[in-house]
């Protein structure tokens, strides 16, 4: 049984063919879910977590709220449009020191009203328990996001997504063999695959890694292993999860976490001109790039529907415009 949630985005998002890189790529039929359409301050995929996150908060009295990221973090810019929508106070903990300027997601984030504090080397939320503290001592009732809001309660923004999903597929009378997307924090790929499991839907998901740093003391891999036994056990799943339900792809993150290469320049450049849709350079566009290459080097099946999840992100491409341009130019 799902959690109830407050509505905060734009659903369902759309389900697209991308028919100029379908010609391109004949053996494969090209898809996209675009989760960058859902609304809420430039849209993206948190937005699904944090109906889930934002309803629970309320409920338990709290006016505060919490969570952490990098500076570019497409989480924690929703979570600030999330928290400003529904009249809680926001604190973000953004890795790195305070920039002279701010641009991207930092200033989305600054304009939505959240309350910013920059953490150093602490990017994924080591510095939360401090600053929980702090504001419980203030006599705030604090409510605390995990870092990419993926625990299972915000994977349950991805299996209600997987449900949204199996009715546009019935309608459009499509079958989806693969679905790329990014994943870094855990919470999408585990509430998507417990989502085709709840859901019966026979699809293989393809999670492009992002971030070869993993979570606490353990891997992605384990985090997302503990969404899915969780979610099994309190969705009723039938199914025993084991490592290999929770692996994800590597390779494309060796550069590190937000080290913009060659090949997420190439995929943004190329879907921007190929389909008028624009990617960002950190996760969709890494993600995109480990799709197109699958399909060039056939590790997937020919003649497959593909479907490339679109987790949003758009902001980010500003502070990294410098880098972009020399691609563009080239």
């Amino acid at each position: 049984m799902l959690s109830k949630k407050y509505s905060l985005g734009f659903f369902p998002t759309p389900l697209e063919r991308l028919d100029n890189l379908s010609k391109k790529h004949p053996d494969f039929n090209l898809f996209i879910k675009r989760d960058d359409n859902s609304g809420l301050a430039s849209g993206g995929n948190k937005v699904r977590k944090l109906q889930y996150f934002i309803y629970d908060a309320l409920e338990k009295g709290c006016d505060t709220t919490i969570t952490a990221g990098a500076q570019q973090s497409n989480h924690c810019r929703q979570t600030a449009a999330a928290c400003a929508k529904a009249g809680l106070e926001c604190h973000l903990l953004l890795g790195g020191i305070e920039p002279q300027n701010y641009n991207g997601n930092l200033l989305l984030s600054h304009l939505l009203g959240a309350k910013i504090h920059f953490t150093g080397d602490n990017r994924k939320g080591e510095d939360i328990v401090k600053l929980k503290q702090d504001l419980e001592a203030q006599k705030r009732n604090v409510y605390e996001i995990p870092y990419g809001g993926s625990n299972l309660l915000g994977a349950y923004g991805f299996v209600d997504a997987v449900k949204e999903l199996k009715k546009q597929l019935s309608e459009k009378k499509l079958k989806i063999d693969y679905i790329f997307f990014a994943s870094s924090s855990g919470g999408t790929q585990g509430g998507l695959r417990l989502g085709l499991d709840l859901f019966g839907l026979d699809i293989k998901l393809m999670p492009i890694s992002i971030d070869k740093i993993g979570l606490e003391d353990g891997t992605l891999d384990e985090a997302v292993l503990k969404i899915l036994r969780n979610g099994q056990k309190e969705l009723n799943i039938q199914k025993t999860y084991s490592i290999k339900d929770a692996t994800l792809i590597r390779g494309y993150d060796k550069p590190g976490y937000g080290v913009i290469t060659q090949n997420e320049k190439m995929a943004i450049k190329q879907l921007a001109q190929s389909e008028g849709i624009l990617l960002d350079p950190v996760y969709s566009g890494r993600a995109f790039y480990g799709m197109i290459d699958h399909l060039k080097s056939n590790k997937i099946e020919k003649n497959s529907n593909v479907l490339f999840w679109h987790t949003g992100g758009l902001p980010a491409n500003f502070y990294y415009s410098e880098e972009l341009l020399k691609q563009l130019k080239s």
